[in-house]
């Protein structure tokens, strides 16, 4: 695992969230503080609103109460990943192309080099050529993993993160949530299996 800069500073408080989805309730009165170092994992049965939670901390859905604040340093924008449990892969395109595209969405330039650097580390590094509609499940999931280190940012929104992994592919996501960790990055997972990295709090949503 490369060493990284340290992620200053990184704070990350819910106060009071609220979510509704078609006008139905999820959950409400959600609150809660993570700073950098440490990983919260958000648990619960299906339909206890663990996804809705991070998209609404995401910005992806706006809560129907409460308020989130993340603040990282001086960073201004950038904050954050989210990998949602879709790969969000292109299948007509090669795994070299959607983490380019997926670079720059998020703001980063990789190249060649860089992009076979990501999947060698979690061990695709053969595939980067194949078209993204030839990978078994565990491997959309490692393409997926590699986009979080193709630029960084110092949150990571993880959503079932060992879905579809096999053993390797877990120690693999071990290694990388502990190096964010040690950069003092943060880490907020919703989840119905065991993390690779032990969880510093647990929040049930019921």
């Amino acid at each position: 695992m490369p060493s990284q800069d340290f992620f200053p500073a990184v704070h990350v408080a819910a106060e009071a969230l609220a979510c509704e989805r078609g006008g139905r309730p999820i959950f409400h009165g959600v609150s809660f503080e993570l700073s950098g170092g440490e990983v919260l994992a958000i648990v619960g049965p299906n339909g206890a609103g663990k996804s809705s939670l991070l998209r609404v901390v995401a910005g992806l859905l706006h809560p129907a109460g409460g308020q989130v604040r993340i603040s990282a340093g001086d960073a201004e924008e950038g904050k954050l990943h989210f990998l949602a449990y879709g790969d969000g892969l292109r299948s007509v395109f090669t795994v070299e192309e959607n983490l380019k595209l997926w670079s720059k969405l998020y703001g980063g330039a990789a190249d060649a080099g860089s992009i076979h650097d990501a999947l060698e580390e979690v061990g695709l590094a053969h595939a980067m050529h194949l078209a993204a509609r030839a990978l078994s499940t565990g491997q959309r999931r490692r393409a997926g993993l590699a986009r979080l280190l193709l630029s960084r940012r110092p949150v990571w929104l993880l959503d079932e993160p060992t879905s579809g992994l096999d053993k390797d592919g877990e120690a693999i996501l071990g290694a990388m949530m502990s190096a964010h960790l040690a950069a003092g990055g943060a880490i907020l997972a919703a989840t119905h299996l065991a993390l690779p990295v032990p969880p510093t709090r647990t929040m049930e949503l019921i």
